[in-house]
């Protein structure tokens, strides 16, 4: 299931139609305003939160430990996942970065988190 938050763009929509060749037809989403309402209603039903975000408290997503049912959240390419929000985490994790840039796109980020959590469960 893929939960879009807050001013996420969400189907049926030309470019999402474009871009996704026909799966917006059969990925499981659902619509919420609130992230930090979804973040308290899956914990209610027992699904660890792990944010996708480089902070202090951060591991490196390659040594970290996944147990299911488990949500990953991946913010805002400007701006992450917020600070009220990373507090309300089970984990959060981080793909680690070589050289100058510290941030990749969050497609990208979220396709790395992705293969790594799911080769781990």
């Amino acid at each position: 299931m893929i939960y879009l938050v807050g001013y996420t763009a969400c189907p049926p929509k030309p470019q999402i139609d474009k871009v996704a060749l026909g799966a917006e037809k059969w990925v499981s989403w659902r619509r919420y305003q609130s992230l930090k309402r979804l973040v308290r209603e899956l914990k209610k039903r027992g699904v660890k939160i792990v944010a996708l975000e480089k902070t202090d408290r951060s591991i490196d997503i390659g040594r970290a430990q996944f147990t299911p049912p488990l949500a990953l959240i991946v913010g805002n390419e400007v701006d992450g996942v917020p600070e009220a929000i990373l507090k309300e985490c089970d984990q959060v994790v981080h793909v680690p970065m070589y050289g100058r840039k510290e941030s990749l796109n969050v497609s990208v980020a979220a396709g790395i988190a992705l293969y790594v959590v799911k080769s781990k469960i």
